[in-house]
């Protein structure tokens, strides 16, 4: 039974991972919804037939920035050394329970987000463009492609936050088996304990009445020498 208690809180300690797994993820991801909304604001300003060939140039440089800097948090995102956004992102096992079971581990899938279309179609510097070069239907285009990795963004931290909510759930349940555990042990050990407290008590007495016995076997060969000088 100890050793049950000891291993549910090690499997809460491992759920507490998967929540900082996911915690790390979804602020990656935050990150990078912002950086395509600023892209989305770029590429509308772009838009406008009033700005100059220069302007847009200058406005592309910005947006190719940001472009940069999604290939960078996405590639760059790890949790413990492993990429959880990025290549070699794979499915993760958490050790959930005290034993071996099934229901014991969880698996939670990483998906390398570098590869999904929808980003790839706004973070390729080479035909995701708003410079001068860029007609205004190219930069129309742009702006329904960063819409599309903005849902894929938002579906993706959708997924870890429904994660995070399934490991506050598993610690919540581990941590009532903990306190079950441990009030069940505890019993035991005061039944115990009151079992050999009784075992110790009748010991006692029969040890006095043995001695009484012993005393008074020796008191009486002196009461009968008494009655006989008597």
């Amino acid at each position: 039974m100890n050793a049950q208690v000891r291993g549910m809180n090690v499997a809460v300690r491992n759920a507490n991972d998967g929540i900082s797994m996911s915690q790390t993820a979804e602020g990656a991801l935050s990150q990078v919804s912002n950086s395509l909304q600023r892209m989305r604001e770029l590429a509308v300003q772009a838009r406008n037939s009033t700005n100059s060939s220069s302007d847009k140039d200058s406005l592309n440089k910005e947006f190719a920035q940001l472009q940069s800097e999604i290939g960078r948090v996405m590639g760059g995102t790890t949790f413990n050394g492993k990429h959880i956004l990025g290549a070699d992102a794979t499915s993760l096992t958490f050790q959930i329970g005290a034993n071996t079971t099934a229901d014991d581990t969880i698996t939670i899938a990483t998906v390398d987000m570098t590869l999904d279309t929808t980003i790839t179609a706004v973070t390729n510097s080479t035909t995701a463009l708003i410079d001068a070069s860029a007609t205004s239907g190219a930069i129309g285009t742009v702006i329904d492609n960063i819409d599309k990795a903005l849902d894929s963004i938002n579906d993706t931290r959708a997924t870890f936050g429904a994660t995070q909510s399934r490991f506050d759930a598993i610690i919540t349940n581990l941590q009532v088996g903990v306190e079950n555990q441990s009030a069940a042990r505890s019993r035991i050990m005061d039944a115990d304990f009151a079992s050999e407290t009784a075992n110790m008590s009748r010991a006692q007495v029969l040890q006095q009445a043995g001695t009484a016995m012993v005393a008074q076997a020796n008191q009486l060969p002196n009461q009968v020498l008494k009655l006989l000088q008597g």
